[in-house]
């Protein structure tokens, strides 16, 4: 059995999808409150802050993924991430079970350096403080042998249905809702976006090669890096007419944020957009030459049409 936990968000459910489709009909759907993905899933409800639930959660599992979110409130993450990563890496060393870390790439420099799996860990504020934490709390695992398990590490998302990110809140959104667009302080710089449906592959088959375990990879992007007003222009195309954008400074995020909470969660995420954002995967794409990588005129396509069908 493969037991994904944190399993009813977009990463989650395309998981469940693609083990379904390429490895799997014995999956374990784990959430606060779990729903099937696929007919053939079983689902267990269960708060993995509470480390008899999160071994029950685990139990009799082959591998268990770790997709779990948590609203993007600073407080809470630092009140629960780690209790729940403790938890979860327990409940796999007492269950036998190999442990897939979904992460993202908030512990990095928010700077023009290019991004490896080597990078060093130089957070900007609490949430990427809290990630280095997590990554580093299984990566002293891994070294130590005690658990088998691996890291997959991806950028900024973008993406079809629940996929939720600053791109898709951007600049999707408001396509859908026939608004101008927004684009964070610059609009020349170079943007790594992954394509949701393609992060949750790659992570399934990482999850799946026995030999990835005891390492950390970047899961796959577009290589023909865009920056906004590319990305924005490739858009206008394929929607068929102009979409025009602000570019919003750094100012007027600061001052939403004293009346907006949301705005208030953003700042720290901010100084990545000042810069070019190169997201390495070349690891991944040497060692799984096979795997298609979704294009941006491919996934932007999906996603007009996506909406499109809403209508």
């Amino acid at each position: 059995m493969q037991t994904i936990l944190g399993a009813n968000g977009q990463i989650g459910e395309e998981l469940a999808r693609e083990l379904k489709r390429n490895y799997t009909s014995d999956i374990r759907i784990v959430s606060r409150m779990a729903k099937k993905v696929n007919d053939t899933d079983t689902v267990f409800s269960a708060d993995l802050s509470d480390r008899e639930k999160a071994v029950e959660a685990v139990k009799g599992s082959e591998i268990a993924y770790f997709t779990l979110g948590l609203p993007m409130d600073t407080d809470l993450w630092e009140k629960q991430f780690l209790t729940i990563m403790k938890n979860v890496i327990e409940a796999c060393k007492i269950n036998g079970t190999k442990l897939v870390f979904f992460d993202n790439t908030y512990m990095y420099p928010q700077n023009n350096e290019v991004l490896t799996e080597q990078t060093r860990f130089v957070p900007v504020g609490r949430k990427g403080t809290v990630r280095k934490q997590m990554a580093e709390m299984l990566l002293k695992e891994m070294k130590a042998g005690t658990i088998e398990t691996v890291i997959c590490r991806a950028p900024e998302f973008y993406g079809p249905g629940k996929t939720q990110s600053i791109t898709n809140s951007l600049v999707f959104n408001a396509i859908k809702e026939d608004k101008k667009l927004k684009v964070p302080l610059r609009d020349d710089k170079l943007r790594s976006l992954i394509w949701t449906p393609d992060a949750s592959r790659a992570t399934a088959l990482i999850g799946n090669t026995p030999d990835a375990y005891g390492q950390t990879w970047h899961l796959p992007v577009d290589d023909h890096k865009l920056n906004y007003k590319e990305f924005i222009a490739l858009a206008s195309e394929i929607y068929g007419k102009e979409l025009k954008y602000l570019v919003i400074p750094k100012l007027a995020f600061s001052i939403g944020s004293l009346f907006n909470k949301n705005a208030k969660e953003l700042l720290e995420l901010l100084p990545r957009y000042q810069y070019d954002n190169l997201f390495d995967d070349s690891k991944f794409r040497k060692r799984f030459p096979e795997f298609h990588v979704t294009s941006y005129r491919q996934g932007i396509e999906q996603i007009k049409k996506e909406q499109q069908s809403a209508k």
